[in-house]
């Protein structure tokens, strides 16, 4: 499975992080990598100034280092992940493949 960079492509990864119960927020700050994890309150803080190419980017580069609880999902969701995890995060230069899925 591919994905193009649209609204669409974003809003569903902003369901899929919510659904997780992961807060996204996108605030100005210096981020090096253009987002900050708060792991305690599972908040992810997106730089505001990216593109819908460096959001979608930033929210994929994360799902691997995120604690994902299947049970939560929906099941369009989870068949979601899963394509994503198998397809484009296996592809993705830098990125761990496998999710933690608890």
């Amino acid at each position: 499975m591919s994905f193009k960079y649209t609204p669409a492509t974003l809003r569903k990864l902003e369901q899929l992080y919510e659904e997780a119960r992961y807060t996204v927020r996108y605030e100005k700050g210096s981020f090096t990598s253009g987002y900050c994890i708060l792991e305690d309150r599972r908040v992810v803080v997106i730089n505001r100034f990216l593109a819908i190419e460096g959001r979608i980017n930033a929210l994929v580069e994360i799902l691997p280092t995120i604690s994902i609880n299947e049970q939560e999902l929906s099941s369009e969701m989870l068949k979601w992940l899963q394509q994503l995890n198998a397809n484009t995060l296996g592809n993705h230069p830098g990125i761990q493949t496998g999710l933690e899925l608890e």
